[in-house]
């Protein structure tokens, strides 16, 4: 009792999380000890993953925001001289402050969405996946206008938290219109509740597949488009929090193929 008194006492002075218990025996103490050490350990890996968190978003920032002051300097410097920037010159100048403004505005949201669930508190729920889906098919048809779409939902309850997977069905269908082709075809199904959407684009090389969750990973090819990093971090955190799983891949015959799978019922009559 004595040793847990006092690895408690310097953890509450210190916030050091490396400490941990001694345990021997079967004892009452010694399965407060291992409890101790456990919670010890799950909290200094939250800390660690905090960290990097931070870390990578600060690195991520530097860019749009080293960007954003080349350009604001060159547009000031030009009012403070008298000498005035071609015009032409002068819009892409602004067109470029504001998709940098809108990357940052991107990536703010999805860090902000990374951290929602450990503080917001939010309750699960049951939903309808099939109607959340179609909300965001429909979010997808206004994005990619030039787009067809196969839908085909079947009804599907699942427990889980509704903004949550509102965003990660955006999130899924938000790449397909990323990476299909002018005119390409999107399919969606949703049956027995396993969500599968394919697009017609060009896939994901296959040294790339193993990377495509990590948060902040952007493949080559996708980094002069618009987008945080974060998209499919969002959807993994999302549908790990909800009992399911989730793939992505290249699809027979060409394009991506992403496959989710979550845990439910079709809805009682």
């Amino acid at each position: 009792m004595e040793r847990l008194t006092g690895a408690v006492e310097h953890v509450a002075r210190t916030e050091d999380l490396s400490v941990t218990i001694p345990v021997e025996g079967e004892s009452e103490i010694a399965r407060l000890s291992r409890s101790f050490n456990t919670m010890t350990a799950a909290l200094s890996s939250s800390q660690e993953r905090q960290r990097r968190l931070v870390a990578d978003a600060g690195h991520e920032l530097r860019t749009p925001l080293t960007s954003l002051r080349t350009n604001i300097d060159l547009l000031l410097r030009s009012e403070n001289t008298g000498r005035a920037i071609e015009p032409s010159a002068k819009r892409r100048l602004l067109v470029n402050v504001k998709e940098q403004f809108e990357e940052m505005s991107s990536l703010i949201g999805d860090l902000l969405e990374l951290s929602r669930k450990a503080e917001s508190g939010e309750l699960s729920s049951d939903i309808d996946l099939h109607e959340v889906v179609a909300s965001a098919v429909e979010r997808a048809r206004r994005r990619g206008p030039g787009l067809r779409f196969d839908v085909d939902l079947e009804p599907w309850r699942v427990h889980g938290h509704a903004r949550g997977l509102q965003r990660a069905a955006v999130n899924v269908l938000d790449n397909a219109v990323k990476f299909s082709r002018p005119g390409g075809l999107v399919t969606v199904r949703l049956k027995g509740g396993v969500l599968t959407v394919r697009d017609e684009g060009p896939g994901i090389p296959e040294d790339e597949l193993p990377h495509v969750f990590e948060r902040f990973w952007r493949s080559p090819s996708a980094r002069s488009l618009p987008g945080s990093g974060l998209g499919m971090a969002i959807v993994a955190q999302t549908v790990r929090d909800a009992g399911g799983r989730v793939t992505v891949g290249n699809a027979p015959g060409g394009g991506t193929l992403a496959t989710v799978v979550l845990p439910g019922a079709p809805p009682s009559a």
